[in-house]
């Protein structure tokens, strides 16, 4: 049994979705742990399992949802992502292996043409740099997380953090996640990628977390 850790902060919209494509694996499911960071818009009145409550850093959030379980395997999901309907055998044969790290493909909720350029972008970032960002989800065993020091309790860059602990135990898994682009709708599909690059740039650089998160937004 695997417990699914979800960090949320205002995500209403987004987390029934993400709740309702779990729904096909609720057999491997021991229990949905939602770590909220003071939602004003309802997001804790969702929550189906547990639901704790804590400051808004995202590490620190799942890092708290991980400390409240007690499960020997743990799939950490944003709120803002949905699982495919066959994702219980997309991720069994990796079950067998405790000592590997699994994430999912990438898909946007869009039809834009720029969607289809990033998620091939984010492929080869994958393939090459064994970068996967928390939005591709990660499945990985208590054990092997406790051998790198557990998960980063930081407010930004706690993805590209643990993957770099754990680059040579990745694998990415056969399906695809699909992901909310609103964030680049929002922002522009050319401005968010390239002030996502700079945040990465300045952090392999040395620049804090801390202080990257005031730019981030």
């Amino acid at each position: 049994m695997i417990a699914v850790i979800i960090p949320t902060r205002n995500a209403a919209a987004t987390l029934p979705a993400t709740l309702a494509a779990l729904e096909t694996g609720r057999n491997l499911i021991g229990e949905i742990i939602i770590s909220d960071a003071g939602s004003t818009d309802g997001t804790p009145s969702l929550a189906p399992g547990r639901l704790i409550t804590g400051p808004a850093s995202r590490g620190g959030q799942i890092r708290a949802g991980i400390a409240a379980s007690g499960a020997a395997t743990l799939l950490i999901l944003h709120a803002d992502c949905q699982l495919p309907k066959n994702w219980p055998g997309l991720i069994r044969p990796a079950l067998a292996d405790p000592n590997l790290a699994c994430y999912f493909r990438l898909r946007f909720d869009s039809d834009a043409k720029a969607a289809r350029i990033l998620e091939r972008i984010t492929a080869l970032r994958c393939a090459v740099l064994k970068l996967p960002y928390g939005d591709q989800a990660l499945l990985v065993s208590r054990s092997l997380l406790d051998s790198v020091g557990g998960y980063p309790d930081l407010p930004l860059m706690e993805d590209v953090a643990l993957a770099r602990k754990l680059r040579s135990r990745l694998r990415p898994l056969p399906g695809y996640i699909l992901t909310s682009a609103e964030k680049y709708r929002r922002h522009g599909w050319l401005r968010r990628p390239l002030k996502n690059l700079c945040l990465l740039t300045l952090y392999f650089a040395g620049v804090s977390p801390k202080k990257l998160k005031n730019f981030y937004g």
